[in-house]
């Protein structure tokens, strides 16, 4: 049976205001499932915004343990994307969930993947899913470039781009900012 996947995230954090989005396709197989899928939360009483890229169910697994070690750690993202990668990596159970997170902070941008990898980007821009690399790609144009934009603003046209050259990206857009 093939798996619910393919998603674009894109985080920008640009003059002190940073912004997720994500579109809303979900496929199986070649065949679009859904297109109004949320894959932005906000956690911790909405001072983390995250999204995900992935299966669906491991990434609600997924937000939950993070949410629990924001709590855990008092906020502290950083702190707490690491022990959640830790846990991510050797537990068994965990081990098998297919999805990454993008978790930003008024401060910082984490990727967390699977392999135990929690990653501060550079450029303060990360984009994951299957058009993230096309995304990311115009977010470093555009703040390069067009830096009077805002983060939401680069956040907006990079996912555009994104879904104008990824099949599995498309325009239907969330898009949250701190």
């Amino acid at each position: 049976m093939n798996k619910i996947h393919a998603t674009t995230v894109l985080a920008v954090l640009h003059n002190g205001e940073v912004a997720i989005g994500a579109d809303g396709q979900a496929t199986i197989g070649n065949t679009v499932a859904k297109s109004n899928v949320k894959k932005i939360r906000k956690l911790l009483d909405g001072k983390i915004l995250t999204g995900f890229a992935g299966s669906t169910a491991d990434a609600f697994s997924l937000l939950e343990r993070f949410e629990e070690k924001l709590t855990a750690y008092g906020g502290n993202m950083k702190r707490a994307a690491i022990e959640l990668a830790k846990d991510w990596r050797t537990d068994r159970y965990l081990r098998r969930l297919e999805a990454m997170l993008i978790a930003a902070s008024k401060d910082e941008i984490l990727v967390i993947s699977g392999t135990g990898d929690v990653l501060e980007p550079d450029n303060q821009i990360a984009a994951i899913g299957s058009g993230g690399m096309y995304a990311q790609s115009a977010a470093l144009a555009l703040k390069k470039h067009a830096p009077q934009l805002s983060a939401e603003e680069m956040v907006r046209e990079g996912l555009h781009i994104a879904a104008d050259v990824c099949i599995y990206t498309n325009h239907n857009l969330v898009i949250e900012k701190l």
